[in-house]
């Protein structure tokens, strides 16, 4: 083995860059030009977490105390190990020794002397556990508020929920605290969180990577998950971590999965259902997302999903819940008080006498009809559904706990127990600083499906993004212009203060966006994503006076976008400046 040694280059080299963006492949090609070193990042990274300490992302945050021992490990192991320095975190119910596993609760806190099965074999692989991030206690919600160490803050708006269990989790990577980490999915943490935050969330086939040294919600269902901002991430923690354990009885070999394009892609016919304060954006976001699917080159069936939605109805409406019970009721009986209030209610759903051995056999009988029918209908093939259908702020969320939870697994209950394997990924977002993701679904064992289709979704074209204000807004005559350019929505928007808008002597009427040195107002318009391959096509037809030149926005950024020349006011072009745009003077 070839001994690390820290890179003789001057001080001020050794700083890492203040942008949040950690990926692996960044991180690895940093070490190698010795641009950087892991001492760096894992001093930026403790940077990092105590600026974010009021977001409640850890229980046990890095230090550079804990984690000296880990660097100095990094000195014996050989630099080209696939994860050599590269920092992960992990949902505080798996287990890494040596840090309190506490599950979100105090009262259930223990040490453990061994690491989890797959923290063992990242650490193999040179990863470097940072610490325990937060998490729904129990791993029981898909909020992120249920927690005594507090609620943890969505990344990109604190007002909002992060999505749960795995909380913290996900916030640590989106915040920039880690390459990649660890999560667990029974009912959909491992996904929710990768939509609220813009994240990758991977989820293997149940079994495909082991749970020994993970504290159980529903043993039979759980698995445990990752979160990255890169697919390719994604795959490589899959790939290192993935195999039969021999200590786990829930352990399966599946082998090293093959990438893999689908026959066919599979989305509902009934429109799914969006929820929340935000549910009309998250409906065009969905959309947007589906004639994303059909422009990859595989036919797209629109089909009944009704049997996953049977099945989602299992998981807490059938005797599944008795699973979470049998896990931790005993704890929960002779800890009065310790639990939250909301994850001690939805547990002793599962204590009751209610159902009968006969319900349970019958829910498993039935449960095994589904799974061939899901397995028979994803045949070489993928389906695709929204991963959530909206969400809350955080205020919202508590006031509301279970109708919220309930919601938000509508589109993720399903998974585990029909023994699907999953990918959550971002799409086009629903509004500035409002993540949207989908997600795939495969049947056990055919993860080559889902990487593929995530890869072909997520590969762009180079674009260009376009600002437009009248006419080629979506709704208007010439939205079809756009689309026959390839472009897509992408998000609403206001201008900078600094522009005036005039009707244009045109049949239809359009309108002109001027820039002015004063007496300018903030205008609403829409920003799309357009192919650089059409956009010159796109700019030669569009006629004097208007064209394409630089358009400041509000939060001072600018995009090409459509503007007018200034000749047409003292050509008697009428001032029309409204506060809603062209929509409000076309329909005013």
């Amino acid at each position: 083995m070839r001994e690390a040694i820290r890179p003789e280059v001057p001080p001020d080299r050794l700083t890492v860059p203040s942008e949040n963006r950690f990926t692996v492949r960044k991180l690895k090609d940093m070490y190698r030009r010795k641009e950087i070193t892991p001492a760096d990042v894992i001093r930026e990274i403790i940077r990092r977490a105590e600026a974010d300490a009021d977001m409640n992302i850890w229980i046990t945050p890095p230090s550079m105390e804990r984690l000296a021992p880990w660097l100095r490990r990094l000195r014996r192991m050989d630099p080209d190990l696939p994860l050599w320095g590269v920092p992960f975190a992990v949902k505080d119910n798996i287990d890494v020794a040596g840090m309190p596993t506490t599950a979100a609760c105090p009262a259930y806190a223990y040490t453990p002397t061994r690491h989890a099965a797959v923290v063992e074999r990242l650490i193999a692989a040179g990863a470097i556990p940072l610490g325990k991030t937060n998490l729904d206690q129990f791993a029981t919600g898909l909020v992120g508020i249920r927690s005594p160490y507090g609620e943890t803050h969505n990344a990109l708006r604190p007002e909002l929920i992060s999505g749960g269990s795995s909380s913290g989790s996900a916030v640590a990577v989106a915040r920039g605290h880690a390459a990649f980490a660890l999560g667990t999915d029974t009912a959909g943490s491992g996904r929710v969180p990768a939509a609220l935050n813009g994240l990758i969330g991977w989820k293997p086939s149940v079994g495909a990577w082991p749970s020994r040294g993970v504290v159980p919600a529903c043993a039979s269902l759980d698995c445990v998950t990752v979160f990255t901002r890169d697919l390719d991430d994604a795959i490589l923690v899959d790939r290192i971590v993935r195999g039969e354990d021999d200590t786990d009885p829930w352990s399966r070999s599946f082998g090293q999965p093959r990438a893999e394009r689908p026959a066919r892609l599979i989305v509902p016919r009934r429109r799914p259902e969006f929820f929340g304060p935000f549910a009309e954006r998250y409906r065009s976001a969905w959309d947007e997302a589906v004639e994303r699917l059909r422009s990859l080159g595989i036919p797209v069936e629109s089909l009944d999903t009704g049997l996953f939605e049977e099945a989602a109805a299992l998981l807490y409406d059938g005797p599944w819940i008795a699973e979470r019970w049998a896990a931790l009721g005993a704890f929960i009986e002779s800890h009065p008080g310790a639990a939250h209030p909301v994850t001690e209610s939805i547990l002793r759903q599962g204590s009751g006498a209610s159902r009968t051995a006969a319900d349970v056999f019958a829910a498993l009988h039935r449960l095994q009809e589904l799974k061939l029918a899901a397995r028979l209908l994803l045949k070489d093939a993928v389906l695709a559904m929204p991963t959530c259908g909206g969400t809350w702020t955080r205020e919202e969320a508590r006031n509301n706990p279970i109708a919220a939870n309930s919601a938000l697994g509508r589109y993720t209950n399903h998974c585990n127990l029909l023994d699907l394997c999953a990918v959550a990924v971002p799409a086009d977002p629903a509004d500035r600083d409002l993540p949207f993701g989908i997600t795939f679904f495969a049947p056990a064992g055919r993860e080559g499906l889902i990487e593929e289709t995530a890869r072909l979704f997520l590969r762009r074209k180079a674009t260009t993004p376009v600002a437009v204000c009248g006419l080629h807004m979506r709704g208007f005559p010439l939205e079809s212009q756009m689309r026959e350019h390839g472009a897509r929505f992408v998000r609403a928007a206001r201008t900078a203060p600094k522009y005036r808008m005039v009707r244009l002597p045109a049949r239809p009427a359009k309108p002109g966006l001027i820039r002015v040195e004063e007496g300018g107002a903030s205008l609403p318009l829409e920003i799309w994503e357009m192919p650089l391959a059409s956009f010159g096509a796109f700019v030669a037809s569009i006629p004097a006076p208007l064209g394409i030149g630089r358009i400041e926005l509000e939060d001072g950024t600018e995009v090409p976008g459509f503007l007018c020349e200034s000749y047409v006011l003292s050509a008697g072009a009428e001032d029309v400046t409204n506060p809603d745009g062209w929509r409000g003077v076309a329909s005013g």
